[in-house]
């Protein structure tokens, strides 16, 4: 009886934590920011709760579409990859809009990549965006957040 219990649990331990992944890749309010010509659907992280499962168990994103993280106040920021299946780019950004610096992460690592002064948001974008799009330190963004 006890095996059988413990299988019971361990099926519904495992289907939560199913639900949950599926839960977290929820989609975000979303604000268009533009970088020159490209517009970028931006998905806002502001809460600690958004802001810790950011695009974690996503396995696509559209290629113009990415997530802004919005912090309270000026500070180093950093991230890594734990859980996030998507190879992608993040650009520390000032109050301004202007981009501080950039950096490639790789998914499902947990490398710390951080701005280099401090700052109160990032944009995540599929890996190589930027450098596609010929944007780098010191492009500045403009939309709601940065006006």
């Amino acid at each position: 009886m006890t095996c059988i219990k413990a299988l019971a649990f361990a099926a519904l331990t495992l289907l939560a934590s199913v639900a949950s992944a599926q839960d977290s890749a929820q989609q975000l309010r979303s604000i268009p920011l533009t970088a020159g010509m490209h517009v970028i659907q931006a998905e806002v992280a502001q809460t600690d709760r958004e802001r810790a499962i950011g695009l974690m168990h996503r396995k696509t994103m559209p290629t113009n579409n990415g997530m802004l993280f919005v912090f309270e106040d000026a500070q180093p920021q950093c991230f890594w990859m734990r859980n996030t299946l998507l190879p992608l780019s993040i650009a520390f950004i000032a109050d301004d809009g202007s981009i501080v610096n950039i950096a490639d992460m790789k998914p499902l690592d947990e490398t710390s990549h951080c701005s280099t002064k401090p700052v109160r948001f990032a944009l995540e974008m599929n890996q190589g965006w930027f450098a596609k799009k010929g944007i780098k330190a010191g492009t500045k963004l403009k939309g709601q957040p940065f006006n």
